[in-house]
């Protein structure tokens, strides 16, 4: 599969949902990754991004127009120990409460399935990288209704056991708008990764869609010191 430019991906579909990308800097030294969620409906993009402990969580920008929380007010990333959890919804408490006790990441998972948001059943895409005496590997996981139908859940786990300079992987919910939402297909897209902390996070926040886009999380994790920098994006201010 082609090496793809992330902000080229980005721009050429209006609609990719929520999106995690994780890679390892051009430089080599940094594990980067980022997270983010667009919107269609108010209650949707009536969200902000915020600190939570090593982490963030979704909130409303204005509580008083918020509707139904579910689906939308979670965690998405959290860190436990050397391991850091990205996902698109509260199965990240689920892999950090499984992983607290002794599970693996596709054992954590195996106990969920996609959203039941139908008719679109939104995939539940989550990530984990894993950074320990100087090395640094990730997994990126997705489970799916079976072309749509509910009936039967695919899973899918992709590992990257020795992540290349400048290069990452890129998952996200859908494949485009439509109604309903058609699910994301095929592997994890290979896509460049370029700049420190701030270039890249202003590329990739400006090649969402300006209309869908609500937030964004980067955090580049030195492999070596464990010491990271992060960077959030709000539409709402």
């Amino acid at each position: 599969m082609r090496l793809a430019e992330l902000t080229q991906e980005l721009k050429s579909n209006t609609y990719p949902g929520r999106g995690i990308v994780i890679g390892r800097s051009a430089d080599g030294t940094k594990a980067v990754t980022a997270y983010f969620i667009m919107g269609r409906s108010e209650n949707s993009r009536n969200r902000v991004f915020v600190t939570e402990g090593d982490g963030i969580r979704t909130q409303a920008f204005d509580p008083s127009r918020l509707q139904d929380p579910s689906l939308i007010i979670y965690a998405p990333v959290r860190k436990l120990g050397n391991d850091l959890i990205v996902t698109n919804g509260d199965q990240t408490d689920t892999i950090y409460d499984g992983l607290a006790g002794g599970q693996s990441f596709e054992e954590a998972l195996a106990t969920r399935t996609f959203e039941p948001d139908a008719p679109n059943y939104t995939p539940r895409i989550s990530g984990i990288l894993h950074i320990e005496n100087g090395q640094f590997s990730y997994k990126l996981s997705i489970l799916k209704s079976h072309r749509g139908n509910p009936d039967c859940c695919d899973r899918f786990t992709f590992s990257y056991d020795a992540p290349l300079a400048g290069e990452g992987s890129f998952i996200h919910t859908y494949q485009g708008d439509g109604s309903p939402l058609p699910s994301f297909e095929g592997e994890p897209t290979p896509v460049t990764i370029e700049g420190d902390p701030d270039t890249f996070g202003n590329a990739v926040w400006n090649s969402l869609n300006e209309d869908n886009k609500v937030s964004l999380f980067v955090r580049f994790t030195d492999i070596r010191t464990g010491e990271s920098e992060t960077r959030i994006y709000n539409k709402n201010v």
